[in-house]
């Protein structure tokens, strides 16, 4: 029985990867997240909920103890502090395996003009995503680090996955998809260790995702 802990568990993302947990798996989480109330607990026997901010180092070493995985789906101009507390966390609480959510372009990975635009529409914030990713790979943990492409909410699971150093063309993905990916590489001993994966829908290139 593995036991996940999820870091920002009222994103949407994060939503569709509990129900997915539930339903597909026998996992044991603790939901962290600042606002408690945002979520409704289906299995009191599987959901633990511990209010708190990844900021508050003391709070997030509590909620580590013991896990598994850590599968952290945050964001914010302040993106490097939180990935340098998940790795103090982590590093005192013995935790070796992480799956962390990050956006495209970290590397200039995005060509053509899809990646112009892709970097206008992220502006600034490209170096906080861009530091994040390379504090996780200086780390010694096992992680995967998901470059997600345009968010979407279609109700479908479709993705295709591309290595660091590979162009990603991609412009749009489903929640529902990166949720799926994630609940695959929670319950997996070894696949996806220590890489940065790109994730889109297969046949989306384009300027830009359809939807702008």
């Amino acid at each position: 029985m593995t036991k996940v802990l999820i870091l920002g568990a009222n994103g949407h993302v994060a939503r569709h990867a509990i129900d997915l947990f539930l339903n597909e798996t026998d996992a044991q989480l603790t939901l962290y997240l600042r606002n408690s109330g945002r979520l409704n607990i289906v299995d009191p026997a599987r959901e633990r909920v511990i209010e708190g901010d990844v900021n508050d180092l003391a709070r997030l070493k509590e909620a580590m103890a013991g896990q598994d995985v850590v599968y952290a789906n945050l964001g914010g101009s302040d993106i490097v502090q939180k990935t340098q507390n998940m790795i103090e966390a982590m590093n005192a609480m013995n935790v070796k395996r992480g799956i962390f959510i990050n956006i495209l372009g970290i590397y200039d990975e995005v060509p053509g003009k899809f990646g112009e635009w892709n970097k206008r529409m992220v502006g600034s914030g490209m170096d906080a995503w861009r530091k994040s990713a390379r504090l996780l790979e200086e780390s010694d943990f096992d992680y995967t680090i998901l470059r997600c492409t345009w968010f979407t909410n279609k109700n479908e699971v479709e993705y295709e996955l591309t290595e660091k150093g590979e162009p990603l063309t991609g412009t749009e993905i489903s929640r529902k998809s990166i949720a799926a990916l994630v609940i695959k590489l929670a319950e997996s001993k070894e696949w996806g260790i220590r890489q940065s994966w790109g994730i889109s829908k297969p046949n989306t290139a384009g300027d830009k995702p359809a939807f702008y």
